[in-house]
């Protein structure tokens, strides 16, 4: 959660007014006190873990301002996978997923989106045109719920990374990215 893609992501969206609370699992939390790298658990774990930090969160916040759900890549993946739930109960308006997790990279036959089909939560996925776990070519293929919207970082990899001789930046694309962000969360408060 303190990589620099976060720090300067929420450094972007919290300039827009956006406030921004972050957590980490239990196993990347524990990566970074003893610097051991363990593989995820199960995703059951991390969805009572993404849920606990939600009720927390609302606990502390209680029921006036909207929270919207999301994360990068895995965590995004997880949010998507309990948004319909939360937000049924009220206790979200929406999802903003980072760089999703499609498919695996290199097995774009292995897809991550049968939840996505019929998400009912407004949701905003914003990728890289080139990221390997979806590339703009592999999701135009995929049916997605139109609760659904898209934003694509131009050249944008994983982390939104554009190759140096794209035109693209890394700096501009976080900023379309907070931007994109920006203007979904207005949208939701409408």
């Amino acid at each position: 959660m303190a990589s620099p893609f976060f720090e300067t992501l929420t450094g972007l969206l919290v300039s827009r007014g956006i406030g921004v609370t972050r957590f980490e699992f239990a196993y990347m939390a524990a990566r970074q006190q003893d610097g051991k790298r363990r593989p995820p658990p199960r995703m059951p774990v991390l969805l009572d873990e993404y849920r606990v930090a939600v009720a927390t969160l609302r606990e502390i916040l209680g029921s006036k301002p909207h929270i919207v759900i999301g994360g990068k890549s895995m965590g995004g993946r997880a949010a998507s996978m309990i948004a319909d739930d939360l937000f049924t109960k009220g206790a979200i308006a929406g999802l903003v997923c980072l760089g999703y997790p499609f498919h695996p990279p290199k097995k774009p036959d292995t897809l991550r989106t049968a939840h996505l089909v019929h998400l009912q939560t407004p949701g905003l996925i914003v990728q890289g045109e080139r990221d390997p776990f979806g590339t703009r070519e592999d999701v135009s293929s995929y049916s997605l719920s139109p609760a659904i919207q898209i934003a694509w970082m131009g050249d944008g990899d994983h982390d939104l990374s554009p190759r140096v001789k794209s035109g693209f930046t890394r700096t501009g694309n976080l900023e379309t990215a907070a931007e994109a962000i920006h203007s979904f969360l207005a949208c939701l408060s409408k």
